[in-house]
């Protein structure tokens, strides 16, 4: 981008990376080099497990709004290549559905999809992701790798000079769409010229962006649609004309931008005037032309339509209606990306497993995807509708609407006595039912949709829209569908919630509630409960003072995920705290807390490290029952993995000694306890994960423990299918002082 700093630095005024298009930059120019039809990046959520799109080129952001927000744990490319910190390639229609079939469902279409992380040697920031036509070649070649490799880190590099700003500019909140770089305004006469012989052809000539919006028909054009030009641009043809509101012709406008193939179909507009529409993509829009469907027949050239086979890969998409050359029925269908996005949300709310997965997938993808501009969703608690997500409008004003009676005379109350939902097109329509309804800005039309069941009232969906809008019936159909996949799916969160806010409450109760400040050391403690189920795991951490000059740092993991393992993990912790303040060695407390497992004859085995540090002496002492060994990182920054014996796990034999190792503590120094869920995963050695473990201790640029905990934990936090409990525990020994 001209004007911004060729390191990719914020300049000294502190400027938004995104606000002045420096990151915009990086994705056109990637998208330039490789290739690419499509391009898109996320970034990761601070605090939250999500994945915000924030920008969006080469796509309408209405097919994109499926993707606006995604859990980062959910199997979509850009998230696997995110949590894995890899690269991803799917090299079409066919691997697509077989290894991401919510994509293949949403788009049916033949393309190429790329997926790679950006990150730094320390934090994973997003990723983005890349789609191709299937004409490119089966694989990326090694220029094309570099090149995405290279802009995903000067997008990292970007993003970590925008994160060191004090304060840092916000993320943006809404996708911007991005459009290609495009040669300067053509002179005025060659502009008059082309003009001038679009209206010299004998067949219609139009053009739609990428939102599917016409920006230009010719006279030719509007005579065979029998519409005039003013009536035509700005809107999409299907909206439009009555004749062509059917989802099949939808569906080829998307298959032409998403796959950059052209395609075709024939319609027919009454009374009986069939017309093939040619449709010609690039990444600024689509071509249209238009011919007397019987007439470009008789040619036998361009694109096939009718009956004769399309191109390789561009037939009708599995699941969507065949273009037809028959009037459309009289009710107005559904479109077909309603329709595709109705899927999507099903598929996505299948997954979902509490109440807030729920709240956030209906939240960010119904008022991107089915068109309203404010939202709110309410939930029945103890006979009132409690807010539980809103999107469009204030907090304000939304919090008139919490905790209203269920015997409210308001339509949002109303339709869930009635359970009927209630449609209105206009202000006045809800004022002459509603007097005392608040309205909200310009809202101008609503829809009150109750939540039920099982037969049971869940809550309520309100939907609001700025224009007057007349619902029709296909479209009432739709939002009721839509209603009913929410309230089952509310229903089973609710159910989940409280079953693992019952088994939460009894693991954390285990737990210290809080790590005490302790003259002399500086700590930090993370407890990541296993990814969705109600199973409690047995990980355990505690900081214990033993004598007013040492303390005890413990971590240990019993074996199993129940209760009777959260028991166990309580009776443990007791045991340890007691011999520890007894002034016991760490190999004694080992040994004297075995024998007390031998003689509750538990029947499962208990993993546990101490560790003794000694403030008066710098002295650290270890003892391991077969617990991953330590990482201790020292004050110049590099970083050991510290060789402790691994006595026997607690539990399996009566008379085990564990032997004590006693090593420096010097100022500065961090020691890093964990359990096994840290560092195990499917597929990968162990040795190998400890490693990276103490390669991302010895990097971190994190300037105090917290931040540090929260860089360690980052790959399981976001990771899609975690199954074990997770347990850290950070000690530093401050730096003298100078």
């Amino acid at each position: 981008m001209e004007g911004a700093p060729a390191d990719g630095t914020t300049g000294a005024g502190g400027e938004d990376v995104f606000a002045d298009g420096r990151m915009a930059a990086v994705l056109t120019g990637l998208m330039r080099d490789v290739g690419a039809s499509v391009g898109l990046v996320y970034l990761l959520v601070p605090g939250d497990r999500m994945l915000r799109l924030v920008l969006v080129s080469g796509l309408s952001r209405e097919i994109a709004a499926p993707w606006v927000r995604i859990p980062a744990g959910a199997p979509i490319p850009v998230a696997d290549a995110i949590r894995e910190r890899k690269f991803v390639w799917l090299g079409g229609r066919e691997e697509i559905a077989h290894r991401y079939p919510r994509i293949g469902i949403v788009l049916p279409y033949d393309f190429m999809l790329a997926a790679a992380p950006v990150a730094d040697d320390t934090t994973v920031w997003g990723g983005v992701a890349l789609l191709w036509p299937v004409t490119h070649p089966p694989q990326l070649d090694a220029r094309e790798r570099e090149s995405i490799d290279a802009h995903c880190r000067l997008a990292a590099l970007l993003l970590r000079r925008a994160a060191d700003q004090d304060p840092p500019p916000p993320h943006p909140t809404e996708p911007r769409v991005v459009h290609p770089e495009r040669p300067s305004e053509a002179d005025p006469v060659l502009a008059a010229a082309a003009f001038d012989l679009t209206e010299r052809l004998p067949v219609g000539c139009c053009a739609l962006d990428l939102d599917g919006r016409v920006t230009f028909i010719n006279t030719a054009g509007a005579e065979l649609v029998n519409a005039g030009a003013a009536t035509l641009v700005g809107r999409r043809p299907w909206e439009a004309l009555f004749w062509l509101n059917d989802p099949a012709f939808e569906d080829r406008y998307r298959a032409a931008v998403v796959s950059r193939r052209p395609t075709s179909f024939t319609a027919v507009r009454h009374p009986a005037t069939s017309l093939l529409f040619e449709l010609y993509p690039d990444e600024t829009g689509i071509s249209v032309l238009i011919f007397p469907g019987a007439e470009r027949t008789a040619h036998g050239s361009g694109p096939a339509h009718g009956g004769a086979p399309a191109p390789p890969g561009e037939g009708p998409a599995p699941g969507a209606p065949p273009a037809r050359a028959v009037p459309p029925p009289p009710a107005e269908p559904v479109g077909a990306t309603a329709v595709y996005q109705l899927t999507n949300l099903a598929a996505s709310l299948a997954e979902a497993a509490g109440v807030h997965d729920v709240v956030e997938l209906v939240a960010d993808q119904i008022v991107p995807a089915f068109g309203p501009h404010g939202l709110v969703l309410m939930s029945v608690d103890d006979g009132r509708l409690r807010v539980i997500g809103h999107r469009g409008y204030s907090e304000e004003f939304v919090e008139g609407f919490d905790g209203k009676p269920l015997t409210a005379p308001a339509a949002d109350a109303q339709v869930l006595a009635t359970g009927v939902p209630a449609f209105f097109s206009t202000y006045e329509d809800l004022h002459r039912a509603h007097p005392r309804a608040p309205r909200y800005g310009g809202r101008n039309a609503w829809a009150f949709l109750p939540l039920i069941a099982s037969g049971r009232p869940v809550g309520s969906l309100v939907l609001s829209y700025d224009r007057p809008r007349p619902f029709p019936s296909a479209e009432r159909a739709l939002l009721t569908s839509l209603a009913g996949l929410i309230a089952q799916s509310l229903a089973r969160a609710r159910l989940y919630d409280a079953k693992h806010s019952l088994a939460r409450s009894l693991q954390t109760g285990l737990l210290p509630h809080g790590l005490s400040s302790l003259p002399g050391v500086d700590v930090a403690a993370r407890y990541l409960p296993a990814g969705h189920g109600t199973d409690i795991g047995g990980d355990f951490y505690d900081l214990i003072r033993a004598t007013p000059t040492s303390v005890i740092a413990v971590i240990g993991d019993v074996q199993g995920h129940n209760t009777t393992a959260a028991a166990l993990m309580g009776q443990v912790r007791t045991a340890v705290h007691a011999h520890a303040t007894a002034a016991a060695s760490p190999g004694d407390i080992l040994a004297r807390t075995n024998r007390l497992l031998d003689d509750l004859d538990a029947d499962r085995f208990t993993s546990c490290l101490i560790a003794e540090l000694d403030l008066a002496d710098h002295r650290l002492r270890l003892a391991s029952a077969g617990h991953p060994p330590p990482i201790l990182r020292r004050a110049d920054g590099s970083t050991e993995i510290l060789e402790v014996p691994p006595g026997l796990l607690l539990g399996i034999a009566p008379d085990v000694e564990y032997r004590t190792t006693e090593l420096p503590w010097d100022p500065g120094s961090v020691l890093a306890l964990y359990t096994d869920g840290l560092v195990e995963a499917p597929g990968l050695d162990i040795g190998t994960a400890m490693a990276d473990l103490a390669e991302r201790l010895a990097v971190s640029r994190a300037g105090d423990l917290e931040q540090l905990a929260d860089e360690l934990t980052l790959h399981v936090r976001i990771a899609a299918h975690r199954t074990d409990d997770v347990a850290l525990l950070l000690v530093r020994r401050p730096s003298s002082p100078a």
